[in-house]
């Protein structure tokens, strides 16, 4: 008798058992996002060369001054993410304060000038138009860029040792008073770059790229530049 109750016992316990629904499965985590309208801010510093005679004149042959600064600004995009690839659009515009100053010993159509210049040069402000690629693992987006640069420059020309550069340049030329010792100018050129960017919240990013510039001919401008920077994006399209 006792045999058969715990039979009844154990089977009923174990169909109740059998009977149980599994407990459900928690709910899987979320992929990083990519895609939307965002805006943010960047800086970082820079380094490169700079022809100070061409933004004033084309009477001096090529030359070129180190230079070096930095730069702060804002960034505005949108991009798109298809899978793991991005793509997408951005701009930035930054206050630039990259500057140089060398003394020059000037020459014209190869010949050597009759006087030394202290030249000092800059960019004083930038804009950039690119397209973005990327390959996002989750919240961490790897990226190349591309696209056209302008470049606000500046040149100022000083002669030393009491010999004024533009007034001796312009009676050598036949034309007095057609040489300035200084200008801006704007150069239109290409920028290129690659950079990482690390998702931190849904909207909130912050990001550091290398990107190379070059305005008008490599004899005229050409800036390297590793910049961070944040963003936040708007949310999906």
């Amino acid at each position: 008798m006792r045999y058969l109750i715990g039979t009844a016992l154990a089977a009923a316990i174990g169909g109740s058992a059998t009977a149980a629904e599994p407990l459900p499965a928690p709910p899987p985590t979320p992929t990083y996002n990519w895609t939307g309208l965002y805006g943010g801010i960047n800086g970082g510093g820079a380094w490169g060369q700079q022809d100070p005679f061409n933004i004033v004149t084309n009477r001096f042959d090529h030359d070129s001054i180190n230079f070096s600064g930095g730069t702060v600004g804002g960034t505005a995009g949108l991009q798109l993410q298809i899978g793991h690839a991005v793509l997408g659009f951005e701009a930035d515009l930054d206050w630039a304060g990259i500057r140089g100053s060398s003394n020059i010993d000037p020459t014209i159509f190869g010949l050597p000038a009759p006087f030394t210049i202290n030249a000092s040069t800059s960019v004083n402000w930038d804009l950039t138009a690119r397209t973005r690629v990327g390959y996002a693992f989750d919240n961490v987006l790897a990226y190349a860029t591309f696209g056209v640069a302008v470049l606000g420059a500046k040149t100022d020309l000083k002669g030393i040792f009491g010999v004024n550069p533009c007034i001796t340049v312009s009676v050598i030329n036949g034309t007095p008073g057609t040489l300035r010792c200084d200008g801006t100018d704007k150069r239109l050129g290409a920028t290129l770059g690659a950079g990482l960017e690390y998702g931190f919240t849904p909207n909130w990013s912050a990001k550091i790229e290398y990107r190379y510039t070059a305005a008008a001919s490599l004899e005229l401008s050409h800036i390297n530049e590793v910049r961070a920077g944040v963003n936040y994006r708007f949310g999906g399209l």
